[in-house]
C-alpha cells in the first residue's frame, strides 16, 4: 500500500466559528440543502457525529458517484479541526483502501477563514495515482463546496 498526500487551502470571508459550524457540525443537513445537484442526503448510520461515528453520503442522481461512507476520526470544536476518512463507496474507485481528510480552519487577517486540508490517499497494492487528476478533482470539489457554503452564509447572515 502506498500513500499519496495532497495539501490545499481555501480562503473564505466567513469567520472560523461560523464556517466550522456550517460545514462540519451542521454540514449533514446544510450541504444537501445548498448543493442538491451534488448531494442527495447525508445521514449518520452509527453515532451522532462524534469520533467513531459513520455516516453515509448519497450523491445526487447524475453524478459519477452513487455513495460513500465516512468515519469521523477526530473532532476538535475549540480549535476548528476535523478528521474523517472515506472508508467505503464509489470515490475509492477500487484503487484506494481509504482517503483521510484533515481539515483545520484558521482565522485570516481580514476576519475570514483559511481552510487548510491535508488529504491522504491510501492505495490498494501497487496502484499508482495520477497527481494531476487528484489535484484537479480535489480543488474543484472543495473550492466549489466552500464557495457555495460561503455564498449561503453571506445571503443568510442569521443562519448560524
Amino acid at each position: 500500500m502506498g500513500v499519496f498526500t495532497y495539501e490545499s487551502e481555501v480562503i473564505t470571508s466567513i469567520p472560523p466559528p461560523k464556517m466550522f459550524k456550517a460545514c462540519i457540525l451542521d454540514g449533514d443537513t446544510l450541504i444537501p440543502k445548498i448543493v442538491p445537484q451534488a448531494f442527495k442526503s447525508v445521514e449518520y448510520i452509527e453515532g451522532n457525529g462524534e469520533p467513531g461515528s459513520i455516516r453515509k453520503v448519497t450523491f445526487a442522481q447524475g453524478n459519477q458517484f452513487n455513495y460513500m461512507k465516512q468515519k469521523v476520526e477526530a473532532l476538535d470544536k475549540e480549535n476548528f479541526e476535523y478528521i474523517y476518512s472515506v472508508i467505503e463507496g464509489d470515490p475509492l474507485m477500487n484503487m484506494l483502501d481509504k482517503i483521510t481528510y484533515e481539515i483545520k480552519l484558521e482565522a485570516s487577517p481580514g476576519g475570514g477563514s483559511i481552510c487548510k486540508t491535508s488529504s491522504k490517499y491510501y492505495t490498494v497494492g501497487d496502484t499508482e495515482l495520477k497527481e494531476e487528476a487528484i489535484k484537479a478533482g480535489k480543488e474543484k470539489a472543495s473550492g466549489v463546496l466552500f464557495k457555495d457554503i460561503e455564498a449561503y452564509l453571506l445571503a443568510n447572515p442569521d443562519a448560524f
